[in-house]
């Protein structure tokens, strides 16, 4: 299906399908072509609309220091222009939805891994250590260290750093390693405002939106308890887990598209 390019605001939209509306806000540390396949996969129900968020490829610069009202606003003009009142979040990109649920109207919202800090429960001690290695201007260094900070589950992760970084200079080789290397300094920047927005999950209890909290099952473990002490404190929240990790959403298997259909098809409640 062809893909139609169209301005609303600074936004670029990227669209595939007809139906209803549904936007998707992406992680740090990639672009929408990561997802392609899940709009593509998405595309014979809905009219999936996907965008860069700010400083990515074809979107404009984003403002310093970085403040996710900013990605809020682009959501916002998103769904105006689009008419969606439906959005999927993954990642930082579930940070910035959760925030806008909050202050847009959202009625469904999808997160998938969504980097929402509750209770401290989102890790962060390693944080400054990849900020200090990204302004020496050591990126391998810091990619290794966010990589084995954020991904516990990971084997890789109880390798010795030194290993680690030799890794990471091989994954900059890459196309996926080139693209997550020249976006992580603004990865770090969103990771501390996750880390800053921490507090009890009860910070939540405003949005109105139904919103399904999925998590990787072969993801990072502490996912679940993020995950379950959300849904707890949202008046429509509900947890459940699919097969798959961080990026599974990228691969958009089978279980995840039918997962998606089914709680944004027309005969889902509301």
């Amino acid at each position: 299906m062809q893909e139609r390019v169209e301005r609303a605001g600074d936004v670029v939209l990227h669209t595939v399908g007809d139906g209803p509306a549904l936007v998707v806000v992406h992680g740090g540390g990639v672009t929408i072509d990561s997802y392609r396949r899940l709009a593509r996969r998405l595309s014979d129900r809905f009219a999936v609309h996907c965008y860069n968020r700010r400083g990515r490829a074809d979107a404009p610069p984003r403002s310093e220091p970085y403040d996710v009202q900013q990605d809020v606003d682009d959501l916002r003009t998103v769904l105006e222009h689009t008419g969606a009142t439906d959005v999927i979040g993954h990642s930082s990109g579930g940070f910035i939805a959760l925030t806008a649920a909050l202050q847009l109207p959202i009625v469904r919202l999808a997160l998938y891994d969504a980097a929402v800090s509750v209770n401290g429960l989102f890790p962060a001690q390693w944080l400054e250590s990849a900020r200090a290695a990204a302004r020496d201007g050591d990126v391998a260094r810091a990619m290794a260290i966010t990589g084995a900070g954020i991904n516990t589950q990971s084997r890789a992760s109880t390798l010795p750093l030194g290993v680690q970084i030799a890794m990471s200079r091989l994954l900059l080789r890459t196309p996926v390693g080139r693209t997550m290397g020249a976006l992580l300094p603004m990865t770090l920047d969103e990771s501390q405002a996750i880390a800053r927005a921490d507090g009890p999950p009860s910070r939540w209890a405003g949005v109105t939106a139904e919103v399904l909290l999925l998590r990787g099952a072969d993801g990072p473990p502490y996912y679940e308890q993020l995950n379950d002490a959300l849904a707890a404190a949202l008046p429509h929240g509900h947890a459940a887990a699919v097969r798959g990790g961080h990026d599974g959403i990228n691969r958009a298997p089978a279980q995840l598209i039918r997962t998606f259909a089914a709680f944004f098809g027309p005969t889902a409640s509301r």
